[in-house]
């Protein structure tokens, strides 16, 4: 059974915060440490332990990568909901998306991808999007890809199954009964939303699964927490897998690291991005 009390240390908390930096980047201050108690606890019952020192010293004792990978899904925050922050959605449907379909008419195809897609709810609502508000597009070929680095959430994703509490949280009366079944209080995403995505695991600062470039990327809400040089190196991958007309979305609070590489552009009080072409790229 887990122990209630702890005695874990401030070198037991110096390691784990470690742990999740060289797993995942994410710069994890002492103020949070709290969390470790209530997020690891799962894992500290699952091999078997009472508590969250004794967590530690077994992964001092021997070295798991296993075990360091799940403590960095573990402590990574996975909030998300439909259409979250609906501004940059309404931006897509009014102006980015109908840009795009203008300047694909030849290939027929748009490229998107959700970084850090978490359940897969951001996925899932660029696909009623599209579905929804461009019918036209039935025809081309539409590919999204969510990445995330815990494979519970992928998981989740993949199966596109969600508790009523989640559908409630901005999800609309008509899409929800049109692109989900229920039963009981689970709801499951039709295989016409699913199809349109693809979910798989990945470490956005480490290599990337991509070859083909993106038209639109959604980083949002996830560099928070990186330092400097983990932000400055991930956004020059995404600046060279965006197309040269694609459009980068981040959080509210974000912004590039080097706007050299960055043409800023600022729609109905949503800002995002498009890449300029320089010798630094």
């Amino acid at each position: 059974m887990y122990s209630e009390q702890s005695t874990t240390t401030a070198s037991d908390y110096e390691f784990l915060r470690r742990v999740v930096f060289d797993q995942s980047q994410n710069v994890l201050e002492p103020a949070r440490d709290y969390l470790f108690e209530t997020r690891l606890a799962r894992l500290v019952r699952n091999e078997n332990l009472s508590s969250l020192d004794q967590l530690v010293a077994h992964m001092r004792t021997r070295r798991s990568p296993r075990l360091e990978r799940v403590v960095a899904e573990a402590m990574t925050i996975n909030e998300t909901s439909f259409f979250r922050d609906g501004r940059p959605f309404e931006l897509l449907k009014s102006v980015v998306l109908p840009a795009l379909i203008e300047r694909r008419r030849a290939q027929r195809s748009l490229h998107l991808w959700s970084a850090a897609s978490s359940s897969g709810q951001e996925a899932y609502s660029l696909a009623m999007l599209i579905r929804e508000s461009f019918p036209e597009l039935a025809s081309w070929k539409i590919r999204i890809e969510g990445t995330d680095l815990s494979s519970e959430m992928v998981e989740k994703a993949q199966q596109g199954r969600y508790h009523r509490i989640e559908i409630n949280r901005g999800l609309p009366v008509l899409n929800v009964v049109r692109y989900f079944d229920h039963t009981g209080e689970d709801w499951f995403a039709k295989p016409e939303l699913r199809r349109l995505c693809n979910f798989r695991v990945a470490n956005l600062c480490q290599s990337l699964p991509f070859h083909e470039p993106f038209d639109i990327i959604l980083l949002r809400n996830v560099m928070l927490y990186f330092s400097d040089d983990t932000r400055r190196t991930l956004l020059r991958e995404i600046h060279r897998l965006l197309t040269p007309d694609g459009y980068l979305f981040l959080g509210s609070s974000e912004q590039p690291i080097e706007p050299v590489l960055w043409q800023t552009l600022l729609t109905g009080g949503t800002c995002h991005y498009q890449p300029r072409q320089t010798s630094t790229a």
